[in-house]
């Protein structure tokens, strides 16, 4: 790069007209110091073509579309509103946990050090050195011949004191869009940001100009040179090579859980992996609920429920992730950082989240389903068979007729849309305060031994609760099969930093000064089957409204003591015979086989968890929770099978 080049690059990026398509910029000098010296130095090293702010404006927004359009990444849907159709290249298809690292100068500010030469399952370390040699390898020059985006964005509700803000560069235009819609974006931020703190986020498809190879599906990504790198340290986030969901969209899961789980260890603060929902009983009294399940295990579904249950209501403050803190009264109170739903779309349709359903109805960027001939949109799940006459197009482009061998839509299929179109967003949903936390939720998929739902006997043990989840894996990632996998709070692919000091984290606001009303604690499992016919116990969906009637009485009272509703177990609190309203359930559910504990599991599953904490976390397990684990082993040896 001549030197001339660079100064004029850092002073302002040119207003440019090119094939009808206007590229919305202003000055660089006009930024704020600290994010004019971020974008100088990502211009320096990437060389763009040129350079745009991001305004966030309609007019910006519609021109972004259209330039994905002109150049074949995307393809408007007729069928709905302002709705588009993205298709990726198949190497470039979900989260690349194998090639996502945390960078710090101590391995075991990372991950705990796993026993006997394990390889560790609870994140994965870079060195900075070798950090410093992947960058050097991959960026210099990597923007050449395409547009640079300066997004500035805001997790959280602008004036909020539980939000963050971010920038993030990028050469991808369906990046700037996904990102309007998952985050505060654009002038508005800026002004806001001034000289303060904010994560810097770096991001390349990887795919200079002229391109060397041709791209596949019009999607530029770099796949055998994906990284995606994370310094807590800097508060900065570096991504190459993907263009995809939680690979790009920097906002996401590498900004909001990873960079964010650190910030919120050092400010005494819960960032989580969790949707927030508030619930209604008829009487009018309302509280809210987290909830952490594993990726693609019916978080969405669930915060968008549409309660069986006469007379109760549920609404919707977000589907996937909480920032919670305390306030000044001792309660926990959250915020939902996203602005929109990336939400998997295999398996939405008007039965399972008919409020899903309504709310991508226009708005909204779909990535890798299927398409049907009348421009609209088609997957696996959806309940809806394309009327007479209509064909189908898989995500690959390919025509797809049912009975077709490989699915119509990806499993880890996307939509992108904005969370204020969702019918039964909560009135709080945006509030600066945030909502405050009554209730807890861990959960995951478990085909046998787990109940539909039991409450920890206290926080302790509710944190241990946490730490032994275990669920079958999902498509969000590139695991193969249904493996039941240990997914420690939903959160394994997304810490931030040890593990073992995030439990200590998480037990020490137990020893916050008072007062503190530390919401309770739950587990539930909506997904235990019938040994015999392999079919699910519980209906779930909307029925799942009848245990969180259940948690929301439980949460009434300050103790763990039994009270009619509740009884004693092994594993926690279990609902009393008739505390769970079941009339009207759709047909006949065995209540018995939701609830038994067999011995047998209860044996080998603490053998398992007793395996993976001591492999896996090691010396940096905290003694509270080998206390727990020890009192759970001793109370499964006085059950009875």
């Amino acid at each position: 790069m001549s030197h001339a080049w660079s100064r004029t690059m850092r002073r302002h990026a040119m207003l440019r007209v090119s094939s009808g398509v206007r590229y919305f910029s202003t000055s660089l000098s006009s930024l704020p110091r600290s994010v004019e010296k971020f974008v100088s130095s990502a211009v320096e090293l990437c060389r763009p073509a040129g350079v745009t702010v991001v305004t966030g404006q309609p007019e910006e927004t519609a021109d972004i579309l259209a330039r994905l359009q002109k150049d074949g990444m995307v393809k408007k849907l007729p069928k709905y509103e302002n709705c588009w159709l993205a298709r990726t290249d198949p190497k470039d298809v979900a989260r690349v946990e194998s090639k996502t690292v945390i960078v710090t100068k101590n391995k075991r500010d990372t991950i705990p050090m796993p026993a006997g030469g394990a390889k560790s399952q609870l994140g994965n370390w870079m060195s900075e050195t070798d950090f410093e040699k992947a960058k050097s390898e991959r960026f210099p020059g990597c923007m050449s011949g395409r547009n640079m985006y300066v997004i500035p964005f805001s997790m959280g509700p602008l004036g909020s004191p539980i939000s963050k803000f971010g920038v993030q560069v990028t050469d991808s235009p369906y990046v700037v869009a996904s990102m309007g819609i998952m985050t505060r974006m654009g002038s508005q931020v800026l002004e806001r940001l001034g000289d303060g703190e904010f994560v810097r986020c770096l991001h390349s498809v990887g795919r200079p100009l002229p391109l060397k190879a041709p791209l596949v599906n019009a999607w530029p990504c770099n796949p055998e040179k994906t990284l995606i790198a994370h310094q807590p340290a800097s508060r900065q986030i570096v991504s190459f090579g993907s263009g995809y969901g939680g690979n790009s969209l920097l906002g996401k899961k590498c900004f909001a859980l990873r960079i964010a789980s650190c910030i919120a260890k050092d400010e005494g603060w819960l960032a989580e992996h969790m949707l927030i929902l508030g619930i209604t009983s008829p009487q009018g009294v309302k509280r809210y609920v987290a909830a952490a399940f594993p990726s693609a295990c019916g978080k969405t579904n669930l915060a968008m429920m549409r309660p069986t249950l006469p007379g109760w209501k549920v609404e919707c403050v977000g589907d996937d992730i909480a920032w919670m803190k305390f306030d000044s009264q001792g309660r926990l109170r959250a915020i939902n950082p996203e602005n929109g739903f990336f939400g998997v779309a295999p398996g939405t349709s008007m039965k399972t989240n008919p409020n899903a359903m309504a709310t991508i109805q226009r708005n909204t960027i779909f990535t890798n389903v299927g398409e049907t001939s009348d421009g609209g949109v088609w997957w696996e799940g959806i309940d809806q068979p394309p009327a007479p006459g209509v064909k189908l197009t898989n995500w690959l482009g390919q025509a797809w007729q049912p009975g077709d061998p490989q699915p119509c839509a990806h499993p880890n299929s996307r939509f992108c849309a904005p969370a204020a179109q969702c019918p039964i967003m909560d009135p709080h949903w945006e509030s600066p305060e945030g909502v405050p936390i009554d209730a807890i939720i861990f959960g995951g998929r478990r085909p046998e031994g787990v109940p539909l739902v039991y409450e920890s006997f206290s926080w302790r043990h509710g944190v241990f609760v946490g730490s032994a989840m275990r669920s079958e894996s999902t498509a969000a990632a590139e695991h193969k099969g249904k493996v039941i996998m240990h997914d420690p709070f939903a959160m394994r692919p997304f810490f931030g930093y040890n593990f073992g000091r995030y439990l200590a984290h998480w037990l020490s606001m137990e020893q916050r000064p008072a007062p503190t009303k530390l919401p309770k604690i739950f587990h539930v499992n909506w997904f235990r089957r019938d040994p015999q016919t392999g079919g699910f116990l519980w209906p779930g969906f909307g029925e799942n409204s009848r245990v969180l009637e259940w948690i929301f009485r439980r949460c009434e009272r300050e103790g763990n003591e039994e009270r009619g509703d509740g009884v004693h177990s092994a594993v926690g609190w279990l609902p009393a015979e008739g505390a769970l309203p079941v009339a009207g359930l759709p047909g006949p559910v065995d209540m018995g086989a939701l609830f038994h504990l067999p011995k047998a599991f209860w044996e080998r599953e603490t053998q398992e968890v007793r395996r993976y904490l001591t492999e896996q976390v090691g010396e940096d397990l905290p003694g509270a929770i080998e206390g727990e684990l020890r009192g759970l082993e001793d109370r499964v040896k006085e059950m009875r099978d």
